[in-house]
């Protein structure tokens, strides 16, 4: 495993970090154990060091904490969770959800404690108003957080001003291939590294999408720019973002050992400017494919789920997306596995009312009921619309 340094603390960290959002599970909610203990172990046999997981991940922190518990490793690895900042009204609610968190993750200290999806420097001022920096300040005297920082995905614009708001120790942005100047972008990443912050990645692959969902000429681009350290769409994802010097950690979202022994791999050899300028030119033209295909930038995080009104909102935009990256047809395929059309209780785009519950919850600023109107228009179309009314009447 590759290590780089975190320049605040002088811990060395894996390049490649455990996103355990998406521990596999038999529902939401509740991961299931022995496969979260597969994940967990394969990481730890593969010199992964740090975990990161958050307070609003459902059944999240309990299946860690209980995993670190099983495996007795909470000592082998850095621990990173987050304070559910918008659900704080009063200054004692700082210490409630922080003790709660202790108590899930059967842990006296958090390494890494961020500020969850911040958006804008308004809500750091709305925590500042309640006394946050006290009690931050508080909390890493008595030694029970080691390192404060955020996750962004606000503007460009914005990141600046968060990082000098506050003396954080680190951040978290969302940064990949297709991402260079979306939320803090390459700008952001140089500025926070320039500030002596180490920058942990989330979304190098943009949930999956530049990975197993690339269109197909982009994966042509790939293969024919044969590389044997760099087989699969995946590879090229992580190794892209690897390749700048100023990433301290990638964080990916591994749901199997096998996973965690292919990206493993993968950041053994992928060192910063280790890419040459032809793989470079590669990537560059992959991002002009993607691009054209990419019509909805959702990354599949389910936090606009569940929808009050049963749409598979995630679902609905994966299925869009692949009707532009390979065919209609498999569009409508993927959609209609999604949709549940044929349990009787369907989930389709056209179940929108607009109410607008998902939108201020999507990090990616999607107006989730106007663009699923796209997808009613593209994938339910009249015909379309009419036999699926009929497959659906009681």
């Amino acid at each position: 495993m590759q290590y780089r340094t975190d320049p605040a603390s002088g811990n060395r960290i894996s390049a490649l970090g455990l996103g355990c959002m998406r521990l596999p599970g038999f529902a939401l909610g509740r991961p299931d154990a022995r496969a979260t203990d597969a994940v967990i172990s394969a990481a730890l046999e593969q010199g992964i060091n740090y975990l990161d997981t958050a307070y609003l991940y459902p059944g999240n922190e309990e299946a860690v904490g209980a995993s670190l518990a099983r495996l007795g490793a909470r000592d082998r690895v850095l621990l990173a969770t987050k304070l559910p900042h918008a659900s704080c009204k009063r200054a004692s609610d700082f210490d409630r959800f922080f003790d709660e968190q202790l108590r899930r993750l059967r842990t006296d200290h958090i390494d890494y404690y961020l500020m969850h999806n911040i958006t804008s420097p308004a809500q750091w001022e709305r925590l500042c108003g309640l006394g946050i920096e006290d009690w931050i300040a508080r909390r890493k005297a008595d030694g029970r957080i080691r390192q404060i920082g955020f996750s962004f995905h606000g503007s460009e614009g914005d990141f600046p001003v968060l990082l000098d708001a506050y003396a954080w120790d680190f951040c978290q942005i969302q940064y990949n291939y297709a991402n260079e100047h979306y939320q803090a972008g390459t700008a952001g990443l140089i500025r926070a590294a320039e500030r002596g912050l180490a920058v942990f990645i989330m979304e190098p692959l943009l949930g999956g999408r530049l990975a197993d969902k690339l269109p197909d000429a982009a994966k042509r681009v790939f293969r024919e720019a044969a590389d044997p350290k760099l087989s699969t769409p995946a590879a090229w994802g992580l190794a892209w973002v690897w390749n700048h010097p100023e990433v301290t950690m990638v964080l990916s979202g591994m749901t199997s050992a096998e996973q965690v022994a292919q990206n493993a791999a993968i950041a053994e050899g992928a060192l910063p400017d280790s890419l040459s300028a032809a793989q470079l030119d590669a990537v560059a033209r992959v991002v002009e494919l993607f691009e054209r295909a990419n019509r909805v930038p959702c990354t599949g995080c389910s936090y606009c789920m569940p929808c009050p009104h049963g749409v598979n909102i995630p679902g609905c935009f994966a299925a869009y997306n692949a009707s532009f990256a390979h065919s209609w047809f498999t569009g409508m395929q993927q959609y209609f596995t999604a949709s549940a059309i044929r349990t009787g209780k369907p989930r389709l785009a056209s179940m929108c009312v607009g109410c607008g519950a998902c939108t201020r919850h999507c990090p990616q600023h999607i107006d989730i009921p106007e663009r699923l109107g796209d997808v009613r228009r593209r994938l339910q179309p009249g015909p379309v619309d009419l036999a699926l009314r009929l497959m659906t009447r009681k």
